[in-house]
């Protein structure tokens, strides 16, 4: 028995050290990769930067600038590869345009993400996405999902754009709770009750529509389920 005691006594010390060695090889691991991510952010930028400069002179002066991306690409290309074809240059200037300020760029993004960023128009709505990214880590994968889902948008149908910003920057909380709304090919109520908060009682599923309610369809619905609810509550 002593024999059997001291012998377990000294496997958890090794146990510990163990996964504190795992510990410390995979930070390290994932920072190597952060950092080498966040180095290639600053490529493109830098890229971009250069390229602008070449073809604007300072001026707002586009003529030159696709014959400029075309040769700097099919000399790049033979060289470093195809991350630096005509698309991957124009989205560096595109990149550098919408971010101009080196130090607003965030390193906890890379250069997936911003690439999808770059292609929205909408400050607000870039910024929104940007700073979620950041606030929840998200990777490129769950930031392309929840821009395609139109998160912004879903949001703003309860909540102004400064409310909306407000919840990504951490400076609040949302107040009430989410209303959804859910596509099904046929009505199923008990699919929106497996769906919605255990304690729903107001929303039900409605018929199915071959096309997507227009944005002032949808909130004019959601105000209609709103004062139902409310009503309701009021009727208790």
């Amino acid at each position: 028995m002593k024999k059997k005691e001291i012998r377990l006594v000294d496997i958890e010390p090794m146990d510990v050290l163990y996964q504190d060695a795992r510990q410390i090889i995979e930070t390290a691991r994932s920072n190597a990769v952060r950092s080498v991510d966040f180095c290639r952010v600053q490529m493109y930028w830098n890229l971009g930067k250069r390229i602008f400069e070449e073809e604007q002179q300072g001026k707002e002066r586009a003529d030159s600038g696709t014959y400029l991306i075309k040769n700097l690409s099919k000399r790049l290309t033979p060289e470093y590869g195809s991350g630096f074809s005509v698309r991957q240059l124009e989205q560096g200037r595109q990149f550098y345009r919408t971010y101009p300020i080196a130090n607003t760029v965030r390193s906890q993004l890379n250069w997936s993400q911003y690439r999808r960023l770059i292609q929205i128009e909408d400050p607000d709505k870039r910024e929104y996405y940007e700073l979620e990214s950041v606030n929840n880590a998200w990777t490129a994968r769950e930031t392309e999902r929840q821009i395609n889902s139109m998160l912004y948008e879903r949001l703003l149908l309860s909540n102004d754009k400064e409310s909306v910003l407000a919840v990504a920057r951490k400076q609040r909380i949302p107040e009430n709770p989410t209303i959804g709304i859910l596509l099904c090919t046929q009505k199923n109520d008990t699919l929106v009750r497996m769906t919605l908060p255990e304690d729903n009682k107001t929303i039900l599923a409605s018929e199915y529509k071959l096309y997507l309610p227009t944005t002032e369809q949808l909130i004019k619905e959601v105000d209609t389920v709103k004062k139902l609810a409310k009503g309701r509550k009021n009727n208790r």
